[in-house]
Formats: C-alpha cells, structure tokens, sequence
C-alpha cells in the first residue's frame, strides 16, 4: 500500500516530485556518459585450472597470459634479413610503452616467424589505464613501411574493440528504438502529449540506471555487456509499465475526477505493474545461479534498471499525468478501447467459438518454430563475434590459419619446486605421459622437450641421474622451467565441441588420480569450464525461476491452473524463439555461425520475466472481470478484447527497442536483440491473443480453482 500512497501524493504535489528527478538526472547523468570507462572484459572467467596454469605459463614459461599480439606479413618479395629487420624496428618503438612489462619476440623464437609471417607478444598491463589510449600510442609507434604490414590483435585488443562496438550499436539502437516506441504510442493513444509519456520515463529510468551503474562499476569490474542490457531492458520495461498505467488512466478519466482515475488504475494496472516487477526481478535473480562475473553483472545491473523503473511509474508517472492531465482529457476524446476495437473483438469471438481449433493451430506453429532448437550450436565468444572487417579479428584468423594455438596445455611436475629446492623432476613419468598423448586417437600432435630434444625412452631410464639434462631443457624455455614442464596439445575436434569437453574431463580426472598430478589449460579447457559452469547450474536457473514466479502467481491469482499455464506459455514462447535464433544465425540469412553460450541463458532470465508484463495484464484483467461476474467465458472474452490492444502495443514497443539491435556489430549482442524480440513477437501474437484464451476458454471454471 505504500506505493499506492506514495502514487497518490505524487498526483497531488507533482513539482516537488519533478524537481527531485531532475536532481537525480543532474547526479547520476554524468555516471551515465561515463559507464563504459569503468566495463571490463566479457566477464566470462570461470576461475579453474586453466586459470592457474595460465598463471603459471605467465610467470615461468615466458608466455604472457593475455597479450596484445602484433601480426606481421611480409607482402612483397623480399629477403628474410629485411624483414628481420623490420620487425626490429617495431619492438624497439614499442619498448617504453606505459604498463608494457615484457615483449616476446618473433626474432628469438623461430617458431613464431614462418614464410613471410610473424608475430610477436607484448604483456601490456592496463591497470588504472584507459585501454584505447595506450593501444592508439601502440599503433602510432609502429612503423609504417612499403612491403611490410602490421595488425593488432589478442584478448585485450578484440575486447576494446567489442566495446567500442557495444558504445556505437547501444547508440545506433536508441537512435530507432526510441522514434519508433513513440510512433507506436501515437498510434495507441492518438495524442502526442499522451504518448510521450511514457518515451520520457524510459529516458529517464536508462540515464539514472547508467548512472548508478557508473558507481558499483567504480568499486568492482562489470561485463562490458550490461551497457547494451541496460537501455535494452530499461527502455522496454519502463515504457510498458507506463504505457499499462497511462491507459488505464486515460480509461477511468472518461468516468470520473482525475484523482479518483489515478487511485483505480494504481488499484488495478498498478498492482499488475508490481507483480510483474516481481516476476522479472525473480527471473533476473534465476541467473545469479551462473557462477560467472558476466551474469551477475548483467543481473544486477538489470535489477537497477526494474528497480528504477517501478520508481519512476510510481512517483514521475503521476505527476507528469497531474500536470498534464488537462492535455490528456483533451486527447481522450476517442478512447482507445473504442477505437478500431472490432477486431479485437472479432478475435475474441473466434478464440471463444473454436477453441479447441485455434489452441491447436497456436501450438502446431510453435512446435515448428521450436524444431531448430534442437540443432542449436553453442560457442565461447571470441574476435568473429566482430564484423570480418575489424582488424583485430582479420589478424586472429590469419595467426589461427599460420601459427594455430594448441587446444590443451599440460602442466607437468612439482608445482612447488624451483632449480635450487633440490627435488629432481621425474622424466621418464613425463615422457609416459608424452607417449601417452600420442597414442590418443583424438591428438593430432604434441609440442614438448620431448618432441624438441628428439629423445629416446633408454636415454630417458637414466635422465634422473643427469642434472645437465636441465640445461639441455633450457634451450626451450616455452616447456620446461623450474622442475615444470609443458606439454601443448593439438586435437582433432575444435574447441566448442562435445568431443573435445570430453576429452578435456577424462583427462583431467585421471591427472587428479596420478601420482604426480598435472593440470590442464588452454583455449579449450579454458571454453570448457566455461560450459560447464554455464550448464551444470541452468537446472537451478530453471527451477528458481519455475518454482518461485508460480508461488508469486499463485498469490497474485488464487489459482492453480493459471499460474501454471501461464508458466508452460512463457516456456514455449522461450523455446520457440531459440528455435528462430538457431535458424536465423545458424541456418538461414545470417547463417554459417554459433551462438554466443551465454545468449539462451539471458533471453531465458530476461524473457521469462519480461513477457510475463503483459502477461500479468491480461490475466489480471480477466480475473477482475470474473470476480466482477463470475462468469469464466464472459470475463475472457471481454479482457481479451479490452486489453488485446495494450498488449500488441507493449510488444510492440518493446520490439522497437529490442530488435533495433539485431543490427549490431557485437555477434551476441545482435543474438540478444534478435532472440528476445522473436520471443516477445511469438508471446503477444500466437500465445497471448490466441493460446491463453483459448486455453482458459476450455479450463472454463478449473481456471479458479485454488488449494
């Protein structure tokens, strides 16, 4: 009730409320502007073995854990002494770089520079540094020379060019997310005043959700993927619940005096608008089961925009309606329920005659949509989720072509030791386990001493009497260093498959079991803990959701059926937009790629709770009506026909500002644009309008039944 109150002496004292916003966009606008300088990486670090051997590979083998790679080509006939020098002249204008720690140079490793082609690693720490300056200063000191090329790239280079991306597409969405809802909200109320309500508080509620994101962002790293979550779900929720509200207003207005509308549309459209604030709060809540920084970023960060955004419905929405109540009573003259409402209710006629058939053609086209699901492949994001012609990902695919990356690396050894502890390293164990994995029918090749040294298994009996063996070792400071030795794993199946994840876990399970265990890294362990850590805990997503989103509905309703058919529709209308996502990038227009591993688990987390918006409305409408009546078809039919055009509107609106970045550069953030604006269109056309009634039509009273 406390809102309620709170609503009501916002109608009555709308300047103070006003000014108090203002405050808040002066305070937090300029955090807004700033966000993207406190995002970090992607945010998907699962913190397992690959991270302890990547820091081990760091501080002992001399292999940076994420470096800025410089590629260079040779591309003009010329002799290796001239390029030799070239890359030369490169390295030295890098050397006093700010954070630049070490450079790992083609020129003392011949296995980094092959036929023309090379590439060098720079351990550059940004920490306290704005990434983009110290790369543009990279770039300006690299020569630039006819027959030679150089390019940027690595995890630090491809990460500040997805989030220069992200600034640009977040941009680019708002630019026609925003026109567009307004468009779609003159249509609705036919009045501009009226309509721009709405498009002001979605403003609004980004701006200050930014901003406040600007602070938590100052005191702990965040996922560069919440500046695109944030307008995205901030937009779409605080537009809709003020389009929900407005509407009703506008309705109760046409019968009575302005403050007697507002207290029956908070009543009844405010009390829809707070239950289906919980139900996305829950579903944002759900993806905190991920273990990950990206979904907790994503989660908060979504949770800030809901909390905003309720804020804004319950305080500015009344006063800007107390101000400009005058201007809406004038454009209400032809109230939108009246107006083009015979095809609504001639789609409540026919949901209510044929129910059975209309439930069945609804299921029947989700069921198609839902079949690609099946054949959905998943991938760890990386440099060609930027477009081809971004440098960053031209220059990883031409190394990945040339110098391709081993796909697990062996940690071999005492971990604690060092050359002067005194504990000699066991070699004819090592060189077991090298046989071992050559043996493996899914390796390719391994890269080791052994493979270097080109030895033996009699010279290797009796290496543990030979200290000068460490010296020898030495040579190859790549794979061995310190009583550790590496071993570099090429495999047969890429990264993201399930063979792969597979023969990462068997081994892994039998090196905890040896009796000098090893530990696995790379790429593909790396990808691998990241899967797991993703979909051994989606069960506990789902169920948290699932469990906790009916007892909310069961309290809002007093039903058994409703909130449990409510749920089983938010599931189909989930399934059947993975299933269009699967098609789209995977097998039609945008097709030949994957899709971003973290992509279902935010349409899921994201969806669940938004779709159930209107969901809420229309099932809160037709339970008012029948607790009026009594009377199940009656109340269908009539809530149905009363709400069908708020809910087309709502969707509609928040596909506006949801597909909008279906455009973007960032592969996942068009996944997520696109997933979550097929997911709203299938929810507010086949499920709400036709599935929901139709079903409630057949239930008839067993809709109410409560325990």
């Amino acid at each position: 009730m406390g809102l309620y109150r709170l609503a009501v002496l916002s109608f009555r004292y709308p300047k103070i409320i006003l000014i108090c916003w203002t405050v808040c966009l002066v305070i937090f606008g300029e955090g807004a502007l700033r966000l993207p300088s406190v995002l970090g990486g992607h945010g998907l670090d699962p913190g397992g073995s690959s991270g302890t051997v990547r820091q081990r590979l760091d501080e002992g083998f001399n292999r940076p854990a994420e470096p800025v790679v410089i590629w260079f080509e040779q591309n003009k006939p010329g002799s290796k002494a001239e390029f030799r020098a070239y890359i030369r002249s490169a390295l030295r204008n890098a050397e006093g770089l700010p954070g630049l720690e070490r450079i790992v140079s083609p020129l003392d490793n011949g296995d980094m520079l092959r036929s023309g082609k090379a590439y060098a690693l720079l351990d550059l720490r940004f920490t306290g540094r704005d990434e983009r300056a110290v790369l543009a200063e990279l770039r300006a000191r690299l020569p630039v020379q006819s027959g030679f090329t150089w390019m940027l790239t690595g995890k630090p280079v491809v990460q500040a060019d997805v989030n220069a991306a992200s600034e640009t597409d977040m941009r680019k969405a708002e630019l026609i997310g925003l026109p567009a809802a307004f468009l779609i909200l003159w249509i609705a109320f036919g009045g501009a005043a009226t309509a721009m309500i709405p498009v002001v508080l979605g403003s609004v509620a980004a701006v200050v959700s930014m901003g406040i994101v600007y602070g938590i962002g100052m005191r702990t790293e965040l996922s560069n993927f919440v500046l695109n979550v944030i307008p995205m779900v901030g937009l779409a929720l605080c537009i809709d619940f003020s389009l929900m509200l407005v509407s009703r207003f506008r309705e109760e207005l046409s019968c009575g005096r302005a403050e007697q509308a507002l207290r029956v549309t908070m009543r009844t459209s405010g009390r829809a608008v707070l239950y289906s604030a919980g139900c996305v709060a829950l579903g944002l809540l759900g993806i905190l089961f991920i273990p990950l920084p990206m979904f907790a970023s994503v989660a908060w960060a979504a949770l800030t925009v809901l909390l905003v955004s309720v804020l804004l419905s319950f305080t500015l929405l009344p006063a800007v309606l107390s101000i400009l109540r005058r201007r809406i009573e004038a454009e209400n003259s032809a109230p939108p329920e009246r107006t083009g409402s015979r095809f609504w209710h001639r789609l409540s006629e026919a949901v209510m005659k044929r129910p059975m058939r209309m439930a069945v053609f609804a299921i029947l086209l989700v069921v198609l949509c839902i079949l690609p699901a099946g054949r959905m492949k998943i991938a760890v994001p990386d440099a060609a989720s930027l477009p081809e012609s971004t440098e960053s990902r031209a220059a990883a695919e031409r190394l990945a072509v040339r110098f391709p990356s081993p796909d697990a690396t062996l940690l071999l050894g005492v971990p604690d030791a060092n050359p002067g502890s005194g504990r000699s390293f066991d070699w004819p164990y090592a060189y077991g386990k090298f046989l071992q994995l050559q043996g493996d029918p899914q390796v390719v090749r391994v890269d080791s001493v052994f493979s270097r040294l080109d030895m033996n298994g009699e010279q290797l009996a009796v290496l543990h009497e030979k200290p000068g063996i460490r010296h020898e070792a030495a040579v190859f400071p790549f794979y061995f260093h310190g009583n550790q030795l590496v071993m570099d794993v090429y495999l047969r199946t890429g990264s993201d498959s399930e063979e792969t994840r597979q023969w990462l876990r068997k081994w892994e399970a039998a090196g905890n079991q040896e009796r000098i265990p090893f530990r696995i890294g790379g790429e593909a362990k790396y990808r691998q803990e990241v899967y797991d850590a993703i979909f051994t805990n989606l069960y506990k997503v789902a169920l948290f959701v699932i469990l906790t989103n009916f007892i909310l509905l069961y309290g809002a309703f007093r039903s058994v059926f409703i909130p449990l058919k409510t749920l089983l529709m938010n599931v189909l209308s989930i399934s059947a937009s993975f299933g269009l996502l699967t098609w789209i990038f995977q097998e039609g227009a945008a097709g030949g790629g994957t899709i971003a591993i973290m992509i279902p688990v935010f349409i899921f987390g994201l969806v669940f709770g938004i779709s159930m918006d209107y969901g809420v409305f229309l099932v809160a409408r037709i339970a008012e009506l029948y607790g009026q009546t009594r009377d199940n078809d009656y109340a269908v039919a009539a809530g149905l026909a009363a709400t069908s055009r708020i809910i087309t509107s709502a969707a509609a609106i928040m596909i506006a500002v949801t597909l909008p970045f279906a455009g973007a550069d960032v592969a996942g953030v068009r996944q997520l644009g696109t997933g979550i604006a097929m997911a709203i269109l299938l929810d507010a056309t086949l499920i709400r309008m036709i599935l929901v009634p139709a079903l409630m039509k057949l239930l008839g009273k067993w809709n109410w039944w409560s325990l």
